[in-house]
């Protein structure tokens, strides 16, 4: 089961939902449906719901990521030539702060197929509650199996 190996669970063992922060944009964009399928798909494999708050088109720059953790990433590549995935990898996994900011970083060696299209009946059958309140920037995924 994936959820042993997310940061975090040592911390939430007893957690019952998971919340995303999103931008509004990419592949993960609140419009794209390819985003909730893959979604629903882990939803049903963690057993848990996943909520998903996108931000508003323009409005990264309020993501909490974005301050926190981008500027001292920054700081630990400055002035570094970068000759190799491997090395910009360790220098971001070194990157640390006084208050106990801690960077985990890994290389994803997978492709990842493009071009990929929905289920047809994905949106006739999903398991995704759109909420009454700008349901198109927030939704929720229930696993299917509970």
């Amino acid at each position: 089961m994936i959820f042993r190996g997310l940061l975090g669970h040592g911390r939430c063992r007893r957690a019952n939902k998971i919340l995303i922060l999103c931008d509004g944009g990419g592949s993960n964009s609140s419009r794209h449906y390819i985003f909730k399928e893959d979604l629903q798909k882990l939803s049903d494999e963690l057993k848990i719901e996943i909520r998903i708050a996108h931000y508003p088109p323009y409005t990264s720059k309020y993501n909490p990521i974005e301050h926190r953790l981008f500027p001292h990433i920054t700081r630990a590549l400055q002035g570094v030539i970068f000759s190799s995935v491997d090395l910009v990898n360790n220098l971001i996994k070194q990157t640390k702060t006084k208050k106990g900011l801690k960077v985990f970083s890994s290389i994803l060696e997978k492709t990842f197929e493009t071009g990929r299209k929905v289920a047809e009946d994905f949106r006739d059958n999903m398991k995704i509650v759109f909420d009454d309140y700008l349901g198109n920037w927030n939704y929720v995924a229930v696993p299917q199996c509970c």
